[in-house]
């Protein structure tokens, strides 16, 4: 076997306020092969690395008095949402702010970072895996995810021609290249598919009921749908991977401990397509009830064992807020080969 790919969801989150410069170095430090930026959108249009495009949580937007008026309510993806916005903000009204943890009670040492770091954009983000790949003699890859796409085009600030003009920018508009761009969303990534040659990923939610776009667009099909043999087939003919939450390969049992895997990853093979599966994370709140340690949520639990379990599942990838642990629980069990890229199987 081989150690499945790692990618660091946000960049090393577990251990630097998510979607930083900071983040994302430290994840390449710690053996990541690819970093994921979530990108969303300016009002002068420019793509920037944010969970949302509302930044109350992430930024200390709120201790801006210039910009307290802009606060706001918004109807995103269906959701009545209130606070700041990326696409009320410009570029350099945004690098006026600084990144804050997004769940200080349960990453308090992240905290300690809070103010440090400011909103990095896609082509900081391209440079410095580019840059990273030249120092380390490994192929650092680049996972966005497009956020809100219906939600943004609905405005006026269409995403896939941005994402698509970066990646030619810095020469990524390839094959080969080592990017991998991801969506919930089917119809940006219908979009894509017709606009650039990298490799595309369909997220599948476990939560959420459908992807927004087919919602708003009247569609009917659901998030299992998708992972259904005819759904995967589907998505094979737009993107090359897909992109479960990790309980639909893995499912959890009625007191929360997984047991043996679905046919998601069997199926998604038939079909031509590769495995990345999210998020794992190291705290107990995060872990299966059989690799929790201990009672305390932000404790840190047996991480290598789910790692071990996506093994034995075949996944292809992995997502991890954590990466250094899941590259030592990857090496424990399979070799890893330098300069691995998103094409590698």
């Amino acid at each position: 076997m081989r150690s499945p790919l790692v990618i660091a969801h946000r960049g090393a989150s577990g251990y630097r306020p998510e979607h930083t410069l900071a983040a994302y170095r430290l994840a390449i430090a710690m053996g990541a092969d690819s970093i994921e930026p979530d990108l969303v959108c300016t009002r002068d249009g420019v793509l920037v690395a944010r969970h949302e495009n509302e930044i109350g949580a992430t930024t200390d937007v709120a201790d801006h008095p210039e910009l307290a008026e802009r606060r706001t309510s918004r109807t995103v993806n269906g959701r009545q949402v209130t606070g700041w916005f990326t696409e009320d903000l410009t570029l350099a009204e945004l690098r006026t702010l600084r990144a804050k943890e997004r769940l200080p009670g349960l990453r308090p040492t992240n905290a300690r970072f809070d103010g440090r770091f400011h909103v990095p954009t896609l082509d900081e983000i391209l440079v410095l895996a580019q840059r990273a790949s030249l120092r380390t003699g490994r192929r650092i890859g680049v996972v966005p995810e497009i956020k809100n796409a219906a939600y943004y085009a609905s405005i006026g600030l269409p995403v896939a021609e941005r994402v698509v003009a970066a990646l030619r920018r810095h020469g990524l508009d390839r094959p080969e290249a080592p990017v991998l761009v991801e969506s919930f969303e089917p119809g940006v990534l219908r979009e894509l598919a017709t606009m650039t040659r990298v490799p595309l990923a369909q997220l599948v939610d476990d939560e959420r009921e459908a992807p927004y776009d087919l919602v708003a667009a009247g569609d009917t099909t659901t998030y299992r749908d998708l992972v259904t043999p005819d759904g995967l087939a589907e998505i094979a003919t737009y993107a090359q991977w897909v992109a479960p939450a990790k309980d639909l390969v893995l499912p959890r049992d009625a007191d929360g401990a997984i047991g043996a895997p679905s046919a998601v990853v069997e199926d998604a093979r038939a079909a031509g397509l590769k495995v990345v599966v999210w998020t794992l994370r190291a705290e107990n709140r995060f872990l299966p009830s059989n690799l929790r340690l201990g009672e305390d949520p932000a404790a840190t639990g047996d991480l290598a064992g789910e790692v071990a379990a996506f093994v034995e599942a075949g996944v292809d990838a992995v997502f991890s807020d954590h990466p250094d642990v899941v590259v030592r629980a990857g090496l424990e069990r399979a070799p890893r080969t330098v300069g691995r890229t998103l094409r590698a199987g």
